[in-house]
């Protein structure tokens, strides 16, 4: 007997939660991190935004296939593995629910976040109020070093670690990033892979596979890879008082947060969808993958 879809609404509504758990999770270390000290090194973070993956995919897999990211939906609408007329419902829902997130956490840290503004010396929505905004959008290269730094800001120093990681470099990383992201995603659920792991264990994967892209991209682009996790925080900051504060670097925001995380996961699952995807039957259709 065949189980019935859940309706779109309530697809949506699992997109919403699944995404609001992983940005809760994820953002919420973020910002342990940097304001408390609360974290020792960068691994400790990323395994904290890989068990965020797999717990919200195990929530919400069963309900909307757990994409909990746009890049994914639009890859796999790319490739015939999802309905392209219900990809805006789910970027939407994924957006709000990243919004949602960071919102909660504003309310939980600001105290902390207005005593690091106080002793580094900025005022948000000014010069140098990434070393708070970081902690909800991301930065190319990352401003933790700044933030973590004793002294006041130096827009100098800024200036300087900036020009580790031009535009081109944080592109090709989030590209990169997201096309292994991606790959993984679609292997570890694919039936068809024999060397995939049982059903239940997909998750655990693809959060460990999260957490070894966020520790290599981290200190380049913050490890975005996903582009509800940016956009729906960084509109919350907008809001909340940092203004164009948390909009430098030009188009940056744009080309290296939204559209090569989408470039890169069209790219990796249409090199597992057409080349590494076992079976003989290539474009026979499966269940939609997870993210």
């Amino acid at each position: 007997m065949s189980v019935e879809q859940p309706s779109l609404a309530k697809r949506c509504l699992a997109e919403f939660v699944g995404t609001w758990i992983l940005i809760f999770l994820g953002l919420g270390v973020v910002h342990t991190s940097v304001l408390t000290g609360a974290q020792q090194g960068l691994w400790q973070v990323a395994v904290v935004w890989g068990a965020a993956v797999t717990l919200a995919v195990y929530v919400v897999g069963g309900v909307s296939g757990a994409h909990i990211n746009p890049a994914i939906s639009v890859a796999l609408a790319t490739w015939g593995r999802f309905p392209r007329r219900e990809v805006v419902p789910y970027i939407l829902a994924q957006t709000a629910g990243a919004f949602a997130a960071a919102a909660l956490l504003f309310v939980l840290f600001n105290p902390y976040l207005k005593e690091r503004e106080r002793e580094k010396g900025v005022e948000r929505g000014g010069p140098g109020s990434e070393i708070t905004a970081m902690c909800f959008g991301e930065f190319f290269p990352s401003p933790g070093p700044l933030s973590n730094s004793e002294g006041p800001y130096s827009l100098d120093e800024h200036r300087r670690i900036n020009a580790f990681v031009p535009e081109s470099s944080a592109f090709l990383g989030e590209v990169l990033g997201t096309m292994v992201l991606a790959i993984v995603v679609l292997a570890v659920t694919d039936p068809r892979n024999q060397g995939a792991p049982p059903a239940g264990l997909a998750p655990a994967f693809i959060g460990l596979a999260v957490a070894a892209l966020v520790s290599i991209f981290g200190p380049l682009t913050q490890a975005c890879f996903n582009p509800a996790r940016d956009v729906g925080p960084r509109l919350f900051t907008m809001l909340a008082g940092w203004g164009t504060a948390a909009l430098p670097r030009g188009s940056g925001v744009v080309t290296v947060y939204v559209l090569a995380p989408i470039l890169g996961a069209v790219l990796g699952a249409g090199l597992y969808d057409r080349v590494l995807k076992p079976g003989e039957h290539a474009g026979e259709a499966i269940p939609e993958g997870r993210a």
